[in-house]
């Protein structure tokens, strides 16, 4: 029996491998690059470590060119981006989940529809509404339409955190004279931590990675984002492929860090809410 069950393992543990091979791969690739010098990672025979370990990737990247500028742009845009849909999509799961508000079925629905919709078709409405409030070319027009992507989902994503907690919490705070923000803010929140992890990262990674609107919606090079920024390390003829690995592991850097210390509240966050 016991042969029989380890033996019925194996094509799970290969596929696990497979996986990890797939997902790690070129993660490694990447890394490894990153300290080689340009000869040796143009060479006809990869090789699979540094042969010759060098920084100078690292150095050429921060010292020719604006990575620093770029990398500042989207950090303000990614936090900022963070804060609004914390905001936007607590009060309106808390709104439409809990408050029950008339029609709050038909807006739930139309606020899950909406993130349905294909990006690159608002481009052209989106840029016409941005450049009438004269958002072309900020910050805060990066965050608006980050936000307009990012809320609908985690509106929808934080309907199973809300339903989880006891709605006699709610009464209890009301016959203590909690109106409804103070309910959310100090009785809700505090047992919505896996799903305001969730959130948090979610929104985070999404504006952190956004290329195509911040493409469009960005004109000055002081403004421009890490992905804008990378892009235009590609040169038309010839690519510094040293510099684009350095830039890449440094874009990288901030988001797994992030995921070091909220990425067990993320993935706990993810299970809870899709089977609550």
């Amino acid at each position: 029996m016991r042969p029989t069950l380890r033996l019925g393992r194996i094509p799970a543990a290969l596929a696990m491998i497979v996986l990890t091979i797939v997902v790690i791969g070129p993660i490694y690739w990447v890394v490894s690059s990153a300290f080689k010098s340009r000869q040796e990672i143009l060479q006809a025979t990869p090789t699979w470590w540094p042969q010759t370990f060098t920084l100078s990737n690292f150095e050429q990247l921060f010292v020719t060119t604006d990575y620093a500028v770029y990398l500042r742009n989207s950090v303000i845009v990614a936090v900022a981006t963070t804060v609004v849909t914390l905001i936007v999509s607590l009060a309106a799961a808390y709104g439409l989940y809990r408050l029950r508000v008339p029609g709050s079925g038909k807006i739930a629905g139309i606020v899950l529809l909406s993130y349905m919709i294909p990006g690159t078709l608002l481009i052209v409405p989106l840029y016409r509404t941005l450049a009438g409030a004269g958002l072309i070319d900020t910050y805060a027009g990066l965050v608006l339409v980050n936000v307009a992507f990012t809320a609908p989902f985690c509106t929808w994503l934080l309907r199973g955190f809300i339903f989880s907690v006891p709605p006699e919490l709610d009464e209890a705070a009301s016959i203590d004279g909690a109106g409804p923000v103070r309910t959310m803010v100090q009785v809700v929140l505090p047992l919505m931590a896996p799903g305001v992890a969730t959130v948090a990262v979610y929104s985070f990674v999404y504006s952190w990675t956004e290329f195509v609107f911040a493409s469009q919606f960005v004109v000055s090079d002081t403004l421009k984002t890490l992905p804008i920024g990378l892009s235009a390390l590609v040169g038309q003829y010839t690519v510094n492929w040293g510099l684009v690995m350095a830039g890449t592991v440094s874009t990288l850097l901030p988001t797994v860090i992030l995921f070091l210390f909220v990425g067990k509240y993320f993935v706990g966050g993810l299970i809870s809410g899709a089977t609550k």
